[in-house]
């Protein structure tokens, strides 16, 4: 069995199947510009945000078991994207509400301000965490996984009962939870589960730990789970807005099919996707890559961090100045 990835009627699912191999070809660097779309008329900071010269990895070729391995996936260009029509913050709806699901215990699992704050700087939106949710105090069905031994809850009750609590002012509502999920009597296990057009999802943290895998934490564990919780929620978020797996260059929007491939997969956004979520959003990109750029360095992040500063150099920027071409569309 393996990971992976299945849309079925406005549902996302992170859910095992079995795997199948797919003959995947990495696109091309014409393949990869047609992907950004034009920047014709856009700001220079971001024309330059969106130069793939420095900095960006074409994605190569998987290798067995890897995602692209086992999963077909047609790429979504910029142009594909607008045409969509996805979802966008707007005057009433502008919010991203994180609501904690079951324990967070302090030392075992991702601080939940720190997600909230990541996600405010990773997306450029308000960002409120909601009260948390006990499990013993809400209708959500949960069992014992016949393999690990653990409670897992049911994703479809988590997501009846955010479609309840959805705010008026919120772009999308996220459970977040150290519990591990299912959809489905019949199925092992599972990420997490979004209703898109609901604008609600679920997303568990529980498999990032090393512990849950029978496996030893490292001294720096806490550190680990907090790098791999911000990329699922960057992720999973990510596809709120509409942006789908990205096959065009090494990019946290990857699909990931074991624990090793989504840890080597990056933390930002390739120009295919920084383009489609600024076109949702309309943030100024270098004050992005400086809120960016503060959290990693605050969390000792310390190739992230790297990255940005190399990326600013490159938009002709600092990391402290401010922000030049608010003005434009940048």
């Amino acid at each position: 069995m393996r990971i992976g990835r299945l849309a079925l009627l406005g549902m996302l699912l992170l859910v095992c199947k079995e795997v199948v191999a797919v003959d995947f070809k990495p696109p091309g660097p014409k393949d990869r510009l047609r992907a950004i779309g034009s920047t014709e008329g856009l700001g220079q900071s971001l024309r330059k945000a969106l130069d793939p010269e420095r900095d960006f990895e074409p994605i190569p070729m998987p290798k067995d078991g890897d995602w692209l391995a086992v999963n077909p996936e047609k790429g979504q260009t910029f142009d594909a994207f607008v045409k969509s029509k996805p979802n966008r913050p707007d005057k009433s709806r502008n919010k991203i509400y994180l609501l904690p699901l079951g324990q967070f215990a302090k030392g075992q699992a991702p601080p939940v301000d720190k997600l909230s704050e990541y996600a405010a700087a990773f997306f450029c939106m308000k960002v409120e965490v909601l009260p948390g949710m006990a499990l013993k105090d809400s209708d959500i069905t949960t069992r014992i996984n016949q393999h690990t031994k653990k409670r897992q809850v049911l994703t479809g009750d988590v997501l009846r009962i955010l479609k309840r609590k959805l705010p008026r002012d919120a772009f999308c509502l996220l459970a977040i939870t150290m519990e591990d999920l299912y959809p489905d009597p019949t199925w092992n296990f599972v990420f997490g589960q979004a209703s898109l057009r609901g604008r609600v999802g679920v997303y568990s943290f529980f498999r990032y730990d090393p512990a849950s895998y029978g496996e030893k934490r490292a001294d720096d564990y806490q550190k680990i789970v907090l790098r791999r919780s911000c990329k699922v929620l960057a992720h999973e978020t990510a596809h709120m807005f509409g942006l789908t797996h990205c096959i065009y260059f090494r990019c946290v929007l990857n699909g990931s099919n074991h624990l090793a491939e989504s840890d080597s997969r990056p933390m930002h956004l390739c120009p295919v996707c920084l383009h489609k979520l600024h076109h949702c959003i309309g943030f100024d990109t270098v004050t992005r890559y400086r809120s960016l750029h503060k959290f990693y360095a605050q969390e000792a992040f310390d190739h992230e961090a790297q990255w940005i500063t190399a990326r600013l150099e490159w938009m002709g920027v600092g990391t402290t100045d401010e922000p030049d071409d608010k003005a434009t569309s940048n």
